[in-house]
């Protein structure tokens, strides 16, 4: 069952960009200024262009920017593990976050000749992982931990100016904020928040299990009031909402991590809008009892009409009608967590094993692209171009 005829110009154009080769050097953001440019905006055009981060064999880590061919075109090294990427509605910047409980963030434009900035999160608090732009481009919203408050905070950073300065924070009115986005009308955010309490004196601890509470939440843009607020089924309130992605309709959907007994199967995947209450999709037993209660990353295509939803530890990816929640089928990809869209109605998979697949059709095997040697991509991989 394919849901999108195959664009021949596309294969066309993935043969001819087979031959170009990479377009750029290896720049360090710790080094000295650039001597160029990390990307060619001539050689760039019209290329497909993603970005994820790494980590290599020989245990560095850093952001790599990859074409529609699996191609690695040019890498920042970063000085801990990456994990979510907000890039710019004018696609000529974009910011890496640190994976939790980091406390750097790295602003690379990748066509100018400036050496990536670095972002340090202000003093008690750290990064959650992710963040979105403004839709002018000016503001970035970061999701955070107030830790010793026991509060989420999304922080506001002026990209305006030459440097990055931090002007403020809403509260998220929850706890463990995983992820936020822009809504389409751009007058308000949307946070998951995870629910799960931490604080970077014990790292990887989750502290509050038998109280937690997630949500989604919609606040607004101006002052941070709370416009809406989602919960699920209180038996379900140890299901931690962590990744979104917008439908074609503006609907948020959502996917969890399930903090509670390995024997249960609970859904782990939810749709909403700001007035519509939140809904979860059914996973068929046959496959749920297969992910091991954990949802990696979600992505809509580029026309909003399907959503993936990997999970990593059951080495699966899921597909969503996303007007009506149907499952559409299931790819099997071991360790496939980073899904970007390409095309209109394709995937683009990245793995724990360094493998780029391209989807076309959950009804058939993935086709792999490429598989760069000495690197294993990280959780989350997005669309460039």
């Amino acid at each position: 069952m394919r849901w999108m005829e195959t664009d021949v110009k596309t294969l066309s154009r993935r043969s001819f960009l087979a031959a170009l080769g990479g377009l750029a050097a290896t720049p360090a953001f710790c080094g000295s200024t650039l001597a160029e440019s990390l990307l060619s905006r001539e050689a760039a055009d019209g290329v497909p262009l993603f970005v994820s981060a790494y980590k290599k064999t020989n245990g560095d880590y850093g952001i790599g920017i990859l074409d529609d061919l699996g191609q690695v075109l040019g890498e920042i090294s970063l000085p801990g593990r990456g994990h979510g990427i907000a890039v710019s509605p004018d696609k000529q910047q974009f910011v890496a976050f640190a994976r939790r409980p980091g406390t750097f963030a790295v602003v690379v434009r990748p066509y100018e000749d400036r050496r990536p900035e670095v972002l340090t999160s202000e003093p008690g608090r750290h990064f959650y992982g992710h963040g979105c732009f403004s839709a002018d481009g000016r503001l970035l919203y970061a999701v955070e931990n107030d830790y010793d408050a026991v509060r989420g905070v999304v922080g506001i950073y002026d990209m305006s100016g030459e440097s990055v300065r931090r002007i403020g924070e809403i509260g998220t009115h929850g706890i463990g904020p995983h992820d936020v986005m822009l809504t389409p009308d751009r007058k308000s955010l949307i946070v998951a928040n995870g629910g799960i309490e931490t604080h970077p004196d014990r790292p990887r601890e989750k502290l509050n299990l038998d109280t937690m509470a997630p949500s989604v939440v919609y606040l607004d843009i101006e002052n941070g009031d709370l416009l809406a607020g989602h919960a699920l089924d209180k038996s379900l309130h140890q299901l931690s909402l962590r990744h979104m992605a917008m439908d074609a309709d503006g609907r948020a959907w959502v996917g969890g991590q399930y903090e509670g007994p390995l024997s249960e199967t609970p859904p782990l995947v939810a749709m909403m809008s700001r007035d519509e209450a939140m809904k979860v999709t059914d996973i068929p037993d046959g496959v749920a009892a297969g992910l091991k209660n954990y949802i990696g990353s979600v992505t809509a295509n580029r026309s909003g009409d399907v959503i993936a939803t990997s999970a990593p530890r059951g080495g699966q990816t899921l597909f969503w009608k996303a007007s009506s929640g149907a499952f559409l089928g299931a790819e099997p990809i071991v360790d496939g967590c980073g899904v970007a869209p390409i095309d209109q109605g394709d995937f683009l998979i990245s793995d724990g094993n360094g493998a780029l697949s391209l989807i076309t059709d959950p009804a058939q095997p993935p086709e792999i692209l490429a598989r760069p040697p000495g690197f294993a991509w990280d959780n989350h991989m997005f669309a460039l171009s």
